[in-house]
């Protein structure tokens, strides 16, 4: 790919130079390092049916931009819908498919096996992630994912939720849930391994530091990214740095805070997935509840471009006002996005 290729194409609309943008410029454009950094050189390793790919971590594994996240599949009314849209997804060029052993009582996993049927599975990168903290609840769940997806492995398997500070401890303790997932790497079940978490960057900090304690490392690491997290307890500014460091894969989810952000009447819903795809996200999960959706996800992805300082900058002063407290980030700063604090029993 050309140096030219990477430039913002011409007419592209700079914001507007407000007041409020040029005293924050700097501290509001402080992302756009990091994006500068990484994203701008090789945010595009190559297109499929105009979808960016892009590579995850160091895996060499080549995942599209936009990823398809399990939660919202699983949600309509009847199989068919979930599976067309799964298909669809696919045949327009998205391979990335989330999925979690919870998630709508195990509907999304059973629906998106259904979908990968009839020569679809040799199309998608799947991964899903199970709650178990105990080496016996993990691995019945991995093992219960398994024949939802009607599969003999998943491409990337992931721990899910760190939210709770003793989560780490309680995976890489004797008899914990690493057990499981190392017995499941090496039978073939999974190729590679991950976390996610959307509480506290600290949480997902200390998951690391244990990891490290334990000579394991992790492929891919989940969490949210988006024009909100950027002024709130962030993960963009604490975690992402390490995992680029590290060259771990990093996976961007709550991108629209489950359509949280939207009731705030600040950014649209394209300004908000360019956001995060012009950081060095691997891919960007986003919830694809209808054909709407699942088109509006992939015009973000093929019209995006790297996006300026400055454009950076103006979306991020569209979200400062209503962002400071984390009002609509309730993932962080409520327990409704927590299954597992509300569901111990997952755990084991």
């Amino acid at each position: 790919m050309s140096e030219s290729s990477l430039l913002i194409e011409p007419g592209v609309e700079t914001p507007a130079n407000t007041d409020y943008t040029r005293r924050n410029f700097v501290k509001l454009s402080a992302a756009a390092g990091i994006a500068a950094g990484v994203a701008r050189k090789s945010w595009a390793v190559e297109t499929r049916s105009g979808i960016p790919y892009r590579t995850l971590g160091s895996t060499g594994e080549r995942v599209s931009l936009i990823g398809i996240g399990g939660s919202h599949i699983g949600r309509q009314k009847e199989d068919s819908e979930s599976i067309e849209i799964i298909r669809a997804a696919l045949d327009h060029g998205i391979n990335f498919l989330d999925n979690s052993w919870d998630y709508n009582g195990g509907a999304s996993e059973e629906r998106m096996g259904k979908a990968l049927r009839d020569g679809y599975r040799k199309k998608a990168f799947l991964m899903t992630k199970f709650d178990g903290r105990t080496k016996s609840s993990a691995e019945k769940q991995i093992n219960e994912s398994l024949e939802r997806l009607q599969t003999d492995h998943v491409d990337l398997l992931q721990f899910h939720e760190i939210v709770h500070e003793d989560d780490p401890d309680r995976i890489f303790a004797k008899g914990g849930a690493v057990e499981a997932m190392i017995a499941a790497h090496k039978a073939g079940k999974t190729r590679y391994v991950g976390f996610t978490g959307h509480k506290d960057p600290a949480i997902h900090l200390k998951m690391l530091r244990v990891a490290d304690a334990h000579g394991f490392k992790f492929d891919t690491v989940q969490l949210p990214l988006n024009a909100m997290d950027a002024h709130f307890n962030s993960f963009e500014k604490a975690v992402l740095p390490e995992l680029v460091r590290r060259k771990i894969g990093v996976l961007g989810m709550k991108t629209m805070g489950d359509q949280l952000f939207l009731k705030s009447d600040t950014a649209t819903p394209i300004e908000y997935l360019h956001y995060t795809m012009n950081l060095p996200t691997d891919v960007v999960i986003t919830g694809c509840d209808s054909m709407k959706i699942l088109q509006q996800a992939i015009g973000a992805a093929k019209s995006f471009q790297p996006l300026s300082p400055e454009q950076v900058a103006a979306i991020l002063a569209k979200t400062a006002p209503v962002a400071g407290a984390g009002k609509f980030e309730r993932y962080k700063t409520s327990t409704q996005f927590d299954s597992t604090t509300n569901n111990p029993a997952w755990l084991g």
